[in-house]
């Protein structure tokens, strides 16, 4: 893999949806990274995550949507109001949140966050 940050811009404008995927992990707190033994796992809707960063740092709330597209995470509680009145959720990049609480109703992710390696 290149160090330039011109063939790292590429390769992220240019990947396909199942490694975006993977590029949307979040680290994960404290107390969740010694229970599962790991460092982050991509964030799914539902998940309650913190923002780390930007203008709602601190905040916590849950994972509204991912848009994988363009790298952002939609966050419950984190809007803005436009000029006209209208609340406008606020975009955050991945690698500024914390997951702080896990949406494990589906038994895949089970699957993906017990498996070892």
């Amino acid at each position: 893999m290149s160090k330039q940050p011109r063939k790292q811009r590429k390769f992220l404008h240019k990947a396909p949806l199942h490694v975006r995927h993977n590029l949307m992990s979040v680290t994960l707190s404290d107390e969740l990274r010694e229970q599962y033994g790991k460092r982050s796992i991509p964030v799914r809707k539902g998940d309650t995550v913190q923002v780390m960063r930007g203008d709602f740092k601190d905040h916590e709330g849950k994972v509204e949507k991912v848009d994988i597209k363009n790298y952002r995470v939609l966050i419950e509680g984190a809007s803005v109001q436009k000029p006209d009145g209208n609340q406008v959720y606020h975009s955050v990049h991945p690698s500024n949140l914390r997951i702080v609480e896990l949406d494990l109703d589906d038994d895949e992710r089970n699957e993906i966050v017990e498996r070892k390696g």
